[in-house]
């Protein structure tokens, strides 16, 4: 088996690769997916949630963000102008594709005074603007993109890729976990956060020159929608940063979902947690995360380790995802059913175990949270109620940053990485517009 390009994964830099490839009529693509195609995945299973056609984007609450700040590091390779129109001609993809077409974060005088009133809270309010798709939408959107791709390339989805096959310094295809070999002159790797672990054992294997990257490490944050209604009516997500006061740790909001619910995710032998919301069904809450950026000096180089030793500890102490009410987590003790019970925010993860938090997380993480939902009180009344609930943990696997040029190219000839697993990318948008800049390369070599 010989194709021009083979695509490794099937999330948004790897879908939206392959449509610039087919777009510009090239039909000897090969996209490989680890995981099941959308009508077999199951939303329910946290163990699809993250892998299978669409990636970790499929089930996500869907939220295209029209900003060259957030979302990835994209500018460090693009003029400032040059990236916004490649996020915005990105996005039109995502519209002609089914996306709902309203936009939040339009600058406003509300939205100015949102900001200021942010700075008396010792917060950063990073304006954004956003296309909220919806999980329900995000189904749709995607499968149109895989109806569109199948007629013109060749998709695999329950076919992971166990190794990068390279020679003399250039890239020549990949070896399947069945052990197939498939030669290939280019090949464009998207594997996503959940294949974080695995780019960086490939990028070790290969000589590969990277570097670590921050881990974000924190507590999905669950309260009555009413308690941040003024800020999700301006802007649907706001991006708030806070440096902690005692150990000015950069602390940050992340996946913000008004009326959504909280879920969980599988990646390999752990399970964390995550939230999402629909655009035509409504719970009576909202969550975001407060994530805790940490990053390493040597000799420690690998953050992913970190993160999942986190998480495996709070697997290990509840049997799965803890939550605890705010309440209970000051006092010292902690949350019980009985608790929970009693709480007026209403879990909308049933089948998370009460539990302690502060068992899980390293000091000065708890403490830098607790100070970031000190900083959203004074911003949003109510959020460091006793009766929010927290659960945990939240972990952002990215992979460790691999040293590429401006057209995705790793140092190694014809290998290009782009999106989460590349770590350049931590958004939607960001990672499908690092595959189109990877497929504008490959099919400018291809032309030669």
């Amino acid at each position: 088996m010989n194709y021009e390009v083979i695509i490794v994964g099937g999330g948004p830099a790897g879908i939206f690769a392959a449509l610039t490839l087919a777009d510009l009529g090239f039909k000897s693509v090969l996209l490989l997916e680890q995981g099941k195609d959308l009508t077999h995945r199951d939303h329910h299973n946290p163990a699809e949630r993250l892998c299978g056609w669409g990636g970790a984007g499929a089930y996500s609450d869907g939220k295209l963000t029209l900003s060259t700040e957030v979302g990835g590091v994209l500018r460090e390779f693009l003029d400032e102008k040059i990236l916004f129109k490649l996020l915005e001609n990105t996005d039109q993809m995502y519209a002609a594709h089914g996306a709902p077409d309203r936009i939040f974060g339009h600058v406003t005088p509300q939205l100015e005074a949102l900001a200021d009133r942010a700075r008396m809270a010792d917060l950063e309010l990073i304006p954004n603007r956003i296309r909220h798709m919806g999980t329900e939408n995000c189904v749709t959107v995607l499968d149109r993109f895989y109806n569109s791709l199948t007629k013109r390339i060749t998709i695999r989805t329950e076919a992971p890729v166990a190794e990068l096959l390279c020679e003399q310094g250039q890239v020549r295809g990949v070896r399947l976990a069945d052990g197939d070999r498939i030669a290939g002159r280019f090949v464009i790797v998207a594997p996503g956060r959940v294949g974080a672990n695995w780019m960086k054992k490939q990028a070790d294997t290969l000589g590969l020159k990277t570097r670590a990257t921050s881990v974000d490490i924190g507590v999905r944050v669950e309260l009555p929608a009413p308690v941040l209604k003024t800020i999700t009516d301006i802007t649907y997500e706001s991006k708030l940063i806070h440096f902690s006061k005692t150990f000015d740790e950069k602390v940050r909001t992340f996946c913000m979902n008004p009326y959504g619910e909280v879920v969980t995710e599988q990646n390999d032998d752990i399970l964390t947690v995550n939230g999402h919301s629909y655009a035509n069904k409504k719970s009576e809450n909202t969550n975001f995360s407060i994530l805790v950026s940490s990053a390493f000096t040597e000799p420690f180089d690998d953050p992913i380790a970190y993160g999942r030793y986190i998480a495996h500890l709070a697997n290990l102490l509840g049997g799965g995802v803890i939550v605890q009410r705010l309440g209970d987590l000051i006092a010292g003790r902690r949350s019980t059913p009985a608790r929970i019970a009693r709480c007026l925010t209403r879990p909308t993860l049933a089948e998370a175990t009460p539990g302690d938090l502060s068992f899980v997380f390293p000091y000065r993480h708890l403490l830098s949270i607790m100070e970031m939902l000190q900083a959203l009180e004074k911003l949003a009344p109510g959020v460091y109620s006793r009766h929010t609930l927290l659960y945990g943990v939240e972990v952002k696997f990215y992979s460790n940053r691999i040293h590429i040029s401006t057209e995705m190219e790793t140092g190694i000839k014809n290998l290009f990485a782009v999106g989460d697993g590349a770590g350049i990318t931590r958004g939607l948008l960001q990672a499908s517009a690092s595959g189109i800049l990877a497929g504008r390369a490959v099919a400018e070599r291809l032309k030669m």
